[in-house]
């Protein structure tokens, strides 16, 4: 994703961090599938820190956007293009809110509406990470385009 998005000022983040971060959160909501409801719960409570803390900092400031900045970037060339980080930003609220609703599910013992959050959570990070389409992302940018309209 390129810049599409007028903010002042841009300062852009490496596209790939956020790719990264997709897919440490795609392994963690695939192993909250598959251990006992107890575990997968806080997992999913662990994710959704994860996920509050990127909304409130943005993705590059997160653990994993700090892994990725001190011990993958310096081994990679430089990106071709920076990328807005607002987007991604507001990609993270949208994985917390499906985070909250499968934290909420395990708590209340409402399993099955836990592990579809949570498999409709794990299908947008797989998107991100494999193919590079944020989901999130999409929509932050619809909505640009609906308030521009």
């Amino acid at each position: 994703m390129t810049q599409t998005t007028k903010t002042a000022p841009f300062i852009g983040i490496d596209p790939r961090g956020p790719r990264f971060t997709a897919s440490v959160t795609a392994v963690l909501l695939a192993v909250a599938l598959v251990v006992p409801d107890p575990v997968a719960a806080t997992l999913i409570a662990v994710q959704a820190v994860l996920f509050a803390l990127g909304v409130a900092l943005g993705v590059q400031r997160t653990p994993t956007g700090l892994v990725f900045r001190s011990l993958i970037r310096p081994r990679l060339t430089p990106p071709a293009e920076l990328e807005d980080p607002g987007p991604p930003r507001f990609a993270q609220g949208v994985g917390l809110a499906f985070a909250a609703v499968a934290l909420i599910g395990y708590l209340t013992g409402a399993v099955l509406v836990a592990q579809i959050a949570v498999g409709l959570a794990l299908a947008a990070a797989l998107l991100n990470a494999v193919f590079a389409f944020c989901l999130g992302c999409e929509l932050y940018l619809l909505g640009a385009r609906v308030r521009r309209a």
